[in-house]
């Protein structure tokens, strides 16, 4: 029986009634001093609370999708994600500071210039005065004299909510992904900036300037690569940037290549929805705007908007995740829209979780790679 069937939870629940129908049934009998009293009554406590955890746990797995399987749920699920493309016929003052730096794990040495370098930085906003803190990756090339004039694209890798930034380093592996990959020739070596959405916390601002608030998406589509560029040797050429996110980030990913394709040529959506919820979490974002909550709405902007000159990356699962079909129903949009390119990587199974993301991220980040312009002297 499968981790999220109907017929586990009910089995589990069930069980969970009866051993508590059994237990008060039996205590009596077990109310005496015996060791085989003592031992019967804390089998059955015991036996009640697992079961009755295990009840709870597939519950809460069924309504926030955090597994497909139960080879999801103990890290066994290994397969790799597969992109399908549906084409139509070092340290200054300024707005970036770095405050750390290390190697990449398991990745060439400890040597910049044979595994690349990972700073945690500090950026700040010119213009919405947005301060973040973020990692950035920088591969080895970066470090090597013979590269030294040489100019590297960029892609911004986002979080969900609320996230962490470490966790992309420490638990979704960006960069020992991007070095595997380019090491192996793969993918052109690109510098990662990878931070939470989260720039205002606990606020989650969906990546929107919101109305006498936090100026997120201002801040994404300008502040930010305004930031890395003064500080890093990043391409400055239009095709240059990419985002990718997973959940909240895979929808601001989503937005941001729609919204300023002249910024991102490239937007990947890992697990992403494409409308920005309200909810206690957000607050008011839009404060009774209809233009600001329509443009929020990915679907509008397709149908609304000039059709953005970009390309799209989405991700789901058949089994797992609450978006398949709103994901396929948004391919489709997409190839409807013109100059937009869509492509997808649609797993047989995975939720909501790291462990369906990292089986996502080396197809959805070489993806990139192949869609940003190549380094060049």
């Amino acid at each position: 029986m499968g981790l999220t069937s109907n017929t586990t939870l009910l089995l589990a629940v069930l069980s969970a009634v009866l051993l508590f129908i059994g237990t008060v049934w039996l205590w009596p009998r077990l109310a005496r001093g015996s060791w085989r009293a003592v031992s019967g009554r804390v089998g059955l406590l015991l036996a009640t609370q697992l079961t009755l955890f295990l009840a709870v746990g597939l519950a809460a797995n069924q309504a926030f999708g955090f597994y497909a399987s139960w080879a999801d749920l103990f890290g066994r699920e290994t397969d790799q994600g597969v992109v399908v493309d549906h084409a139509k016929g070092i340290g200054s003052s300024g707005p970036l500071q770095v405050v750390g730096t290390h190697g990449v794990k398991d990745v060439g040495g400890a040597r910049p210039q044979s595994g690349g370098q990972i700073q945690e930085v500090a950026i700040a906003g010119r213009t919405t005065g947005i301060a973040t803190p973020a990692y950035v990756y920088l591969p080895p090339e970066y470090f090597q004299s013979r590269y030294r004039t040489r100019t590297f694209p960029a892609t911004v890798v986002l979080t969900g909510y609320p996230g962490t930034a470490k966790a992309l380093v420490e638990k979704l592996r960006y960069p020992r992904v991007a070095a595997q990959l380019a090491r192996s020739g793969r993918m052109q070596p690109m510098i990662l900036v990878m931070l939470r959405p989260t720039v205002a916390p606990p606020r989650d601002t969906e990546c929107a300037d919101v109305p006498g608030g936090p100026q997120t998406e201002s801040f994404f589509a300008r502040d930010l690569p305004d930031a890395v560029s003064t500080h890093y040797r990043v391409d400055e050429r239009p095709g240059s940037w990419g985002v990718i996110g997973n959940s909240t980030g895979g929808y601001c990913a989503l937005k941001l290549a729609i919204h300023h394709p002249e910024v991102y040529a490239a937007g990947a959506g890992l697990s992403a929805y494409y409308n920005a919820p309200v909810d206690p979490t957000t607050g008011d974002l839009f404060h009774g705007d209809k233009a600001l909550r329509d443009r929020a709405n990915l679907w509008w902007s397709l149908r609304h908007l000039p059709a953005p000159d970009t390309s799209l990356l989405v991700t789901s699962s058949k089994a797992g995740e609450t978006n398949y079909k709103d994901t396929l129903k948004f391919i489709e949009r997409v190839k409807d829209n013109g100059r937009t390119r869509i492509s997808s990587i649609i797993l047989e199974s995975g939720g909501h979780n790291f462990n369906t993301w990292r089986r996502e991220i080396p197809a959805a980040v070489q993806w990139m790679g192949e869609r940003l312009h190549r380094e060049r002297k």
